[in-house]
């Protein structure tokens, strides 16, 4: 299994890691920042997100992650949202840290979770159907499909199970 079947597990973080950072930084913009300035901060934060996002997907399609927990993925963020978030702020200076690193990285931790609560929705929307069409090339996509699949069945039992007990 060659590195470009993990790089293919990676697509949909980095995707939504990117798009997100680029969202973020454009914020800057509407926050009266001048548009290269916005342009700097949008790419500065986009990809560290875009990175670390692609490396959960790689990281989910090898195990060490499982669909459908929110633990492990929230402090995989904690940590790799105030990476990020300080890349930026060193590429594109905006002053948040006035107060110092240890505030601005703590800071940044507690709102990592809000982060990690909005990657995640949006990877367990994604990621399934980018495994559908890759199932057929790629291992690692077929076994983590699987995995996917056994997770929903779980769930809908559960669901089920939920149902008959109110009736």
């Amino acid at each position: 299994m060659g590195g470009r079947h993990s790089l293919e597990l990676a697509l949909p973080g980095a995707s939504i890691g990117a798009v997100a950072g680029a969202m973020a930084g454009g914020l800057t913009l509407l926050a009266g920042q001048p548009t290269g300035m916005a342009a700097l901060a949008a790419l500065a934060l986009a990809v560290p997100l875009g990175l670390f996002g692609g490396l959960y997907g790689m990281l989910l399609g090898h195990g060490v992650f499982r669909p459908g927990t929110f633990g492990p993925v929230g402090l995989y963020w904690m940590a790799a949202f105030p990476v990020s978030r300080l890349a930026q702020e060193i590429l594109a200076p905006t002053g948040g840290l006035a107060e110092g690193v240890p505030a601005f990285l703590a800071y940044q931790a507690m709102i990592a979770l809000g982060f990690a609560i909005g990657f995640l929705w949006l990877h367990e929307r994604f990621m399934p159907h980018w495994l559908v069409r890759r199932a057929g090339d790629n291992p690692l996509a077929q076994d983590l499909l699987g995995t996917y699949l056994r997770f929903a069945r779980v769930v809908e039992k559960r669901k089920s199970a939920r149902k008959g007990a109110r009736r």
